[in-house]
């Protein structure tokens, strides 16, 4: 186990960590080490400040000597981490230039910031971590670019004002390491700006600005292709009210859009310039489905190269896209893969997972259906999963299965991963429903916007109009209706048992989140603003504002170091119910973070399953499920 030298808390050391940082020479204080293009050189962190070794001779070099509990270099802050640089990045904030002369870096000062404490059980007195967190409202971390060379001199500092209230996104090289580009919003997080900035000096020069009256996707080296001709790039952006490519001079100048309409290009394959063809994953033709298309650079010729009624969701293109295989399913066939030419048509099948044996069992029937919302605007995506067998005049509880943050969309026409859970469930009789929002991505930005100042209402609305549909079906037992999900799934849980009572009977909420006032600045503030400028917004999405309307049943789990969604959320939520003398059952899971794992994995598991044979199924839970 280290010790995070920001805060004190015991974090796991993996195996493939320790070899890491042995290969290079380093001890377990150092983190993050990674080798330079070149191969010649290691950079890393080592109490909050920025180092490199020459591999060859061990020769180090510290670049920057301010570390400390409150102000690190290269190491990220945790909001950072967690809504920024994304948790894959175990907290690494430095990157290499692609000639190996430079590391940018972004330095952190938290002194500002609140420190959040979370209690720790173990032991004979316990122990108190401390975590800088900046709940909505809260002063953010001041963050600084920095570059150095591997001369050893003073950091160059990019040409932004320190004491702005703003937010930077992941910096990117480009291909020649001439220049940095870096990824610049104010923290009302409605105007996203790129700057190019010159590694020697730290001056900047604007290439790329976009505005938009809710909020904008902070741009990161994910949303930008660089031409190998090095006369442009490609950038992914929602603008339009629909996530589509753009292509731009490295001035930042709009040449032309490459791909228009209403649907969603989620992901760029490659470019072939020779060719003049860019290669996208789009939902084009079925919200939720994935295709593979071609587009001229101009905008023309859009082709789909892709086939059927499926979700074809893995795609490999061939160097010079002369040929790419496929893996790709619905709801009703399991995963296939096909080698096809660059034109769409199939050369040969390579594989399929579905065995003789497949049509002997008994597998659950599936069905996508369309419910319309509410204001008739529109028709959301809804997954049933029925019982076997299934007696359409029997009467069926329902589990209804949610997540429901903004474009996070879980309902597709895929294989069902979890298939074996679901064919468990539906022997025994259970109703599997999972069903999307308007803000889930189907329906674009233009379905997002529809949430800005009052995160969670259209959401939880939303789902009871899939409820009420379900509800009406003849088949369905309206006394059994329970609603489960994690994280925001979990504060949907909790808007259903309250703002949705009476539609939703049973719920199952983990680690929720129960007034966004509790939550982090990046990410609850993009899209409630400040608590100072939308109290009714706060007031009117928090499930702890509706607990009068509580009723049936819910129950609550969380961890009880939660860093992501503290405890605290829960904690507020239980304490309006007792006071109010209302029924529910809670669990903590101690030692436990955001989700859990191992022992406590499978109690939570087994506790929930117990909750739904008592309440929905009514019978003793078997043996069987235990083991």
């Amino acid at each position: 186990m280290s010790v995070d030298v920001v805060t004190g808390k015991t974090e796991p050391y993996t195996h493939t960590q320790a070899v890491v940082q042995s290969n290079y020479g380093l001890s377990e204080q150092d983190k993050n080490a990674t080798a330079s293009p070149n191969g010649k050189w290691v950079a890393f962190t080592r109490s909050n400040d920025l180092f490199a070794r020459e591999l060859v001779t061990g020769r180090e070099i510290q670049f920057t000597r301010d570390g400390s509990a409150d102000i690190y270099s290269g190491y990220a802050a945790w909001l950072y981490y967690e809504e920024i640089l994304g948790r894959a990045s175990h907290y690494q904030a430095f990157w290499w230039s692609p000639d190996s002369r430079h590391i940018a870096f972004l330095h952190f000062d938290e002194s500002q910031v609140p420190l959040f404490p979370i209690f720790h059980a173990e032991g004979q007195h316990g122990s108190l971590e401390q975590r800088h967190y900046p709940e909505a409202g809260d002063q953010n971390p001041r963050v600084r670019v920095g570059i150095v060379g591997l001369e050893g001199k003073a950091p160059v500092w990019a040409d932004f004002n320190d004491t702005d209230d703003q937010y930077f996104g992941k910096p990117l090289w480009i291909p020649d390491g001439s220049s940095l580009w870096v990824s610049w919003m104010p923290r009302r997080q409605n105007d996203l700006k790129i700057f190019a900035v010159d590694p020697e000096k730290g001056i900047k020069r604007e290439i790329y600005d976009e505005k938009q009256l809710t909020w904008v996707e902070l741009g990161s080296s994910r949303s930008i292709e660089f031409l190998a001709s090095g006369q442009g790039f490609i950038i992914k952006s929602d603008q339009s009210g629909w996530s589509q490519l753009y292509l731009h001079r490295m001035d930042g100048q709009l040449i032309n859009p490459i791909t228009q309409g209403r649907f969603t290009v989620t992901s760029l394959t490659d470019v072939d310039e020779t060719g003049g063809w860019v290669y996208f994953q789009a939902r084009k033709e079925n919200s939720a489905r994935l295709d593979f298309y071609r587009v001229r650079l101009n905008g023309k010729d859009l082709t789909r190269l892709s086939f059927g009624d499926f979700s074809h969701d893995a795609i490999s293109l061939s160097p010079h896209a002369r040929y790419f295989i496929s893996t790709y399913s619905n709801l009703h066939e399991p995963p296939r893969m096909a080698l096809l030419d660059s034109r769409g048509k199939k050369i040969r099948d390579l594989a399929d997972s579905k065995a003789m044996a497949f049509a002997d069992y008994a597998l659950p029937r599936t069905e996508l259906v369309r419910v319309k919302s509410r204001d008739s605007l529109f028709d959301l995506p809804l997954i049933i999963t029925y019982p076997v067998p299934f007696d359409p005049g029997r009467k069926y509880p329902v589990l209804f299965s949610v997540y429901g943050g903004p474009d996070a969309g879980t309902v597709y026409d895929r294989w069902n991963r979890g298939w074996l859970v679901a064919q468990w469930w539906a022997q025994e009789g259970l109703i599997q429903v999972s069903m999307d929002n308007r803000s889930s991505g189907h329906f674009g930005k233009e379905g997002m916007n529809y949430i800005f100042r009052r995160l969670g209402k259209y959401e939880i609305e939303d789902y009871m109009d899939g409820a009420k549909w379900l509800r009406s079906q003849p088949f369905v037992d309206s006394t059994k209706i329970c609603i489960t999900g994690g994280s925001f799934g979990g504060y949907i849980t909790c808007m259903a048992l309250t703002y949705g009572a009476g539609v939703f009977t049973q719920g199952i909420a983990n680690y929720p989140v129960t007034d966004w006032a509790l939550y982090d600045t990046h990410y609850t503030e993009r899209y409630m603003d400040l608590p100072s400028e939308n109290p009714e917004g706060y007031r009117i999405t928090s499930p702890q504002n509706y607990v009068n309307q509580y009723r049936g049943l819910i129950r609550i789990n969380h961890g009880s170091i939660d860093d992501n969604v503290h405890a605290q959320n829960s904690i507020q939520l239980i304490n309006k119910l007792e006071d109010l003398d209302k029924d529910f059952e809670f669990m903590i899971y101690p030692g436990e973070r955001h989700g859990w794992r191992g022992l406590k994995a499978v109690h939570s598991r087994n506790e929930n399953a117990q909750f739904i044979y008592q309440h929905l199924l009514q019978k003793p839970m078997p043996q069987a499920f235990w083991e």
